[in-house]
């Protein structure tokens, strides 16, 4: 299955007043200056699939300066057509809802839609910390996997508890130490489950990232991902019981899966560390690139393909490579960038699967 967003209309949404866009084709290409609401539309479209932004974390951080509220509405065809909205109310309040249907759990939404980011802003995988690489992790298989996404919920609420209580025994002569165990059975059995569904996931994901990685490069590079957890070497009950005194001294969980990463390497050496700017550029598409294929194997349906001023800083030859493999792929694709001539280059004989949209005009 092929999921098509045939329309999004905005109110209040970052740059854009009142806006509507219609598409018609596979591939979308937007083009304009910097600061023209190209990356805009692209976020709306992740909105409509995640029931947030990519890039801000607080809904109103993305209300029209001056404005109350905001609105985005979409139609995408799968199988039918399917109509999204998602309302931030004058109070706050955030409604979501599909075909008519109100959510009471936003998460239930993902993965009906699913779709694949790749920005300029993704060098943070592998410059920043592993909190960046696990939510990278957690979104790729939330969109696979709900009884996944589920756990990941309550395990995060449960680690806060468990938090709460060992910084309340800083203040408290008298510790309940039950509690503290049932806090600590509960992360071990969702963690457990948790690490293991990670563990399988990885497998597959990480051939996916070194087959893609050798397509877009053709170079002799040893490029490796592997995942990290304290889980594969003991049981997380086990360290909670073993290590109870350093968290009880630091007020914090100190094991578990929320320290879990994805370690990147480049012959052997940190990728961070050795990496030119093209090398980390083609890892970046092949961990993308990677997320798509195994979601669209795993689901049956092709995520929708958001690619955010991608040919800056990739020379030539990577990015004939990149558009052969976008070519070859039976998804929508919305590509941006600031020139447009090198965007109907790329595609130059491909008319028939490709519109333009021209925000050089004032929005």
């Amino acid at each position: 299955m092929v999921s098509i967003v045939n329309e999004i209309s905005l109110l209040h949404f970052k740059n854009y007043l009142e806006k509507k866009f219609q598409f018609s084709k596979r591939i979308i290409c937007i083009y304009g200056k910097n600061g023209c609401g190209k990356t805009t539309i692209l976020d709306a479209i992740h909105y409509l699939c995640f029931t947030k932004s990519y890039f801000l974390h607080v809904d109103s951080q993305c209300v029209t300066n001056g404005q109350q509220g905001m609105r985005i509405h979409g139609i995408i065809t799968r199988e039918k057509q399917n109509e999204i909205n998602c309302i931030l109310r004058e109070n706050g309040k955030k409604e979501f809802s599909l075909n008519g249907e109100l959510y009471a759990q936003f998460s239930k939404h993902i993965g009906r839609f699913p779709c694949v980011f790749i920005t300029p802003d993704d060098t943070l995988l592998i410059t920043e910390g592993s909190e960046v690489r696990r939510k990278f992790l957690d979104s790729m298989i939330s969109q696979t996997n709900s009884k996944y996404l589920d756990q990941l919920i309550q395990y995060s609420k449960c680690l806060q508890q468990r938090n709460a209580l060992l910084k309340q025994w800083s203040t408290s002569i008298e510790k309940d130490f039950s509690l503290l165990s049932i806090y600590s059975k509960k992360l071990h059995e969702l963690g457990t489950s948790i690490f293991q569904i990670r563990k399988e996931f990885c497998e597959v994901f990480i051939e996916h990232v070194n087959r893609i990685y050798t397509l877009l490069c053709n170079e002799q590079e040893l490029i490796q991902v592997q995942y990290s957890s304290q889980l594969e070497h003991d049981s997380l009950l086990n360290m909670l019981d073993r290590y109870i005194d350093k968290d009880i001294y630091s007020q914090r969980t100190n094991y578990g899966i929320h320290k879990d990463d994805l370690v990147f390497t480049l012959n052997t050496m940190p990728l961070k560390q050795v990496a030119s700017q093209g090398q980390r550029k083609s890892f970046l598409f092949s961990l993308k690139l990677a997320q798509f294929q195994i979601i669209k194997a795993i689901t049956n349906n092709s995520p929708i393909l958001l690619l955010d001023d991608i040919f800056e800083k990739l020379d030539q030859e990577r990015s004939f490579k990149l558009i052969d493999y976008l070519l070859d792929e039976e998804c929508q694709v919305f590509i941006t960038d600031t020139h447009e001539e090198r965007l109907k280059q790329a595609f130059l004989g491909h008319d028939d699967e490709v519109e333009y949209l021209d925000l050089s005009v004032t929005i």
